[in-house]
């Protein structure tokens, strides 16, 4: 029940306070990587949600992601990716986990306000 309640959640399109929340963490956890342009340590941000995993241009994306350019951040993938990025693409460089289910969400909401 709460997986299935945890799937609805996901699917919801970002409210402010999701994504306010979501502002926070990301300041917090991410801004030192993810710039508002894309940098020699990581792409940015801005329009991921609904793009092809490892397509922003002018960034070198590990094999492990390339192997992923088929598919998309979809909400379940970016939740994935978020909760364990070596598990869902083993030799990615991102090392940071968000543990948290309800920041991971706070974190895709704000991500799809980024363009």
């Amino acid at each position: 029940m709460r997986s299935a309640i945890f799937a609805l959640l996901l699917g919801l399109t970002a409210t402010p306070a999701l994504a306010a929340d979501g502002a926070q963490l990301f300041n917090a956890q991410c801004k030192m990587c993810h710039q508002a342009a894309t940098g020699p340590l990581a792409p940015t941000l801005a329009d991921v949600a609904g793009a092809k995993i490892a397509s922003k241009p002018g960034f070198n994306y590990s094999p492990a992601l390339k192997a992923k350019s088929a598919q998309t951040w979809t909400d379940a993938n970016l939740d994935a990716y978020l909760a364990n990025p070596t598990g869902f693409a083993p030799g990615t460089r991102m090392m940071v986990k968000v543990a948290k289910p309800e920041d991971r969400q706070a974190l895709i909401g704000y991500m799809k306000t980024l363009k």
